[in-house]
């Protein structure tokens, strides 16, 4: 459920530029006044953000100096643009554009094809995966099923970081990606992949931004006469932008500066499609003369979840967490997270599930509730528990609301009694509007109490029900409102996708939760090879796992609940433990890293007026030199080791022998290979330099925070001559 159907359904249009200022914290209200040059909001969870830069385009609009054609609105998703495109209809801001990167694109890509390229756009695909499937075939590779996929993702990321088939080896090993094949191998798919759309004359989502960065680059005038359509760009959730988005962000903004960016560093989790945090923690080195506005006020979570969100941010590594911004509760106190710790995986969905229950029957609407695990695969055990305990459930990710079979038919015949009610019978005997919409939904299949159990049936009811309950709403905000009104409010929604809430409880997984908010949560299966997932192995994958079940915990507004399970299946050996990213925060656990930093404070940066262009200079980075012969370093070996391969080696033999014996005894105790401990290159450097201290030691390459926390004592004292304490290593 989003903060949109959760606020007034029906509010009123402000009666002018101030009134669409009325309410707003004085941070929000600077967004929404920024209305000239780069603004670059940094917004934390439940900040209000979209309520943010909905009111300062709807304001700019209102004031006149922003003309509705003018602008163009970038999101993520389509539900997001569907719902920023109503709140500005409610906010009297009607015309504006809000789109998804690839839907902007496209509408540009079908105009101006014909002009710059001739005939008509290559159809566009939906899916790659029988394309990848027909390249592989052609290359006499097989591929399973799961291969299929990663092979899939693999040629994403590779078009979205502008990568060509020849560069991908480098490209993906210089970006520590795990290869699902030999990268020689992808490359070759990635090829042949490209060969099979040419061949078909078909384009895929990737090629639509390709395509149209390609257009406007090549084809000056056209490029001028969007620039001339578009004055003014906002873009929300920056964090996620792609390379290939920015570039295409920049060609539609030319020399101009009039550009409004929203995003959280702390919130980036999709890095394995591209997306980077680096434009948006780079936007006031691009643009000095940014206004930068910190919102932290945070009104979606109480005091308790806020402190649990906060306190994982705390521990947390890297560029992103430099950045973080410190949550400021402005709700009241609420229960405190609840913690729970089940022997097998099914018993802790029959736990969540009985818990559900309980909730539903005291009163809170199932809508308000949801289920959210790291991978869709833990969704079926969910299912089945909320089954058996009869509790209503929906699967985030479905089908539209809106494009449904039953609420299209639904919609279909609301129309047609409103046309012809006259003539219809089932409409003799009533008389409001909400009486009107239940006698016509009781053709459809609504009844006054829902079936019983779950599947097919049930959802259709649900669907059903959410036209009964929007009727009611639409009724009581707009008195005397015809049948008609609701219809012509049905097809607005429509047209921007804002669905109203289907009474189930959600199941989603963390990734798909993002921009969604409930009164009470449920975190499952937050335990180790979960959270963070197995294949999480370098510090980067760790920070953002962490990051993501940061978004998981901010989406409660009152009530957390946060489980484990000890193994997977009943009778399994109780080999699993919570999530080293709850140590320290949740009762009897202690913290394992001692990052105490302060998080960011709200409020305002000005820029330094008329500095566009003329960027404050940075610490530049001094590239990497062998230390024997003075040579540039450009091979992450090499540069490990802070010499070329064929430099000799100083290199203590008896210290590298200690430490590589050292590194077994530790990788059979932890049950992981020994590269996980460290790298060969890595113990190579370690023997050449020989460190004193830990300072020392956490400059060598591959010697992250985490490991120097894990492992720093050992190895320090294998290089001092002496024993290694007994390992304390807990994971």
């Amino acid at each position: 459920m989003t903060a949109a159907t959760h606020s007034t359904l029906f509010p009123q249009v402000p009666d002018s530029a101030d009134a669409v200022l009325d309410g707003l914290d004085p941070e929000q209200r600077e967004v929404a006044t920024a209305l000239h040059g780069p603004v670059c909001v940094l917004a934390g969870a439940g900040t209000g953000k979209t309520r943010a830069i909905t009111h300062r385009i709807a304001y700019g609009v209102r004031a006149g100096v922003l003309h509705p054609s003018s602008v163009l609105a970038v999101t993520f998703t389509n539900r997001a643009a569907g719902e920023m495109r109503g709140r500005l209809r409610q906010l009297g801001a009607a015309g504006v554009q809000a789109r998804t990167f690839h839907s902007a694109a496209l509408r540009q890509l079908q105009y101006f094809w014909p002009k710059a390229i001739g005939g008509s756009l290559p159809r566009l695909v939906d899916r790659k995966i029988q394309l990848v499937a027909d390249a592989a075939a052609a290359c006499r590779i097989r591929l399973d099923r799961g291969e299929l996929r990663d092979v899939t993702a693999e040629i994403e990321w590779s078009k979205v970081t502008q990568t060509v088939p020849a560069d991908y080896a480098p490209a993906a090993a210089k970006a520590g990606r795990e290869s699902p094949r030999d990268p020689a191998e992808i490359a070759q798919l990635y090829a042949a992949y490209e060969d099979v759309k040419r061949e078909r004359s078909v384009i895929d989502f990737e090629d639509v931004l390709l395509l149209t960065v390609a257009v406007l680059q090549d084809r000056h005038d056209i490029a001028e006469q969007i620039r001339a359509q578009y004055q003014h760009f906002v873009v929300d959730e920056y964090q996620d932008v792609s390379p290939l988005q920015q570039r295409l962000l920049d060609l539609w903004l030319g020399e101009r500066d009039s550009l409004c960016v929203v995003g959280d560093a702390s919130q980036t989790i999709y890095s394995f499609t591209g997306a980077t945090p680096d434009h948006l923690l780079d936007f006031r080195t691009r643009h000095p003369g940014a206004t930068v506005v910190k919102l932290v006020r945070d009104y979606r979570s109480t005091p308790q979840v806020v402190h649990l969100a906060n306190g994982l941010l705390a521990q947390a590594r890297g560029r992103a967490a430099d950045h973080r911004l410190e949550l400021v509760s402005q709700r009241a106190p609420g229960p405190e997270p609840v913690y729970a710790e089940y022997t097998d995986e099914p018993t802790e969905a029959e736990g969540a599930a009985r818990r559900i229950r309980e909730l539903i029957d005291s009163g809170v609407p199932a809508s308000e509730i949801a289920i959210l695990f790291r991978t869709n695969a833990q969704s079926e055990t969910y299912e089945q528990a909320l089954a058996d305990a009869a509790v209503p459930y929906q699967l985030r990710g479905a089908e539209r609301f809106f494009d449904r079979p039953e609420v299209r038919k639904a919609s279909i015949a609301l129309r047609g009694a409103a046309r012809f009610g006259g003539n219809d019978s089932l409409l003799d005997d009533v008389v409001d509007l909400p009486s009107q919409v239940r006698a016509v939904l009781s053709g459809e299949g609504w009844t006054t109490q829902p079936p019983a159990g779950s599947g097919a049936v049930r959802e259709r009811w649900e669907s059903l029900a959410a036209l009964v309950n929007l009727a009611q709403d639409f009724a009581a905000a707009k008195p005397g409102a015809t049948l008609a009104d609701l219809v012509a409010e049905l097809d607005e929604r429509a047209n921007a996708q804002h669905a109203p809430t289907v009474q189930g409880v959600t199941l989603a997984s963390l990734h798909s939760a993002k921009g969604l908010e409930w009164d009470v949560v449920f975190l499952v299966g937050v335990a180790e090879g979960m959270m963070p997932i197995t294949y999480a192995k370098t510090d980067e994958q760790i920070e953002e796992e962490r990051r993501l079940l940061y978004v998981g915990v901010t989406r409660a507004r009152e009530h957390l609940h946060v489980s484990w399970a000890l193994s997977r299946s009943p009778g399994g050996r109780p080999s699993r433990r919570p999530s080293r990213f709850l140590d320290g925060l949740r009762p009897g656990s202690t913290a394992t890293t001692g990052r105490t930093a302060a998080g960011g404070a709200g409020g305002i940066e000005r820029g330094i007026p008329g500095t566009r262009g003329s960027a404050p200079k940075r610490a530049q980075r001094v590239p990497a030199r062998c230390r024997v012969c003075g040579r540039t370093l450009t091979d992450p070996g090499e540069m490990k080791l802070m010499r070329c391969d064929d430099c000799p080696s100083d290199m203590n033999e008896g210290l590298y022998e200690r430490l590589r014996e050292w590194r077994a005894d530790q990788a059979r105790g932890s049950g992981q290979p020994a590269f996980c401990v460290f790298t060969d290159r890595t113990l190579m450097a370690i023997a050449e330099s020989a460190p004193d201290d830990e300072r020392e030691l956490a400059r060598i390459p591959g010697v992250g925070m985490r490991k120097l926390t894990r492992y720093g004592a050992d190895v320090l004292a294998i290089c001092a001559g002496q024993s290694p304490a007994e390992s304390t290593d807990q994971d």
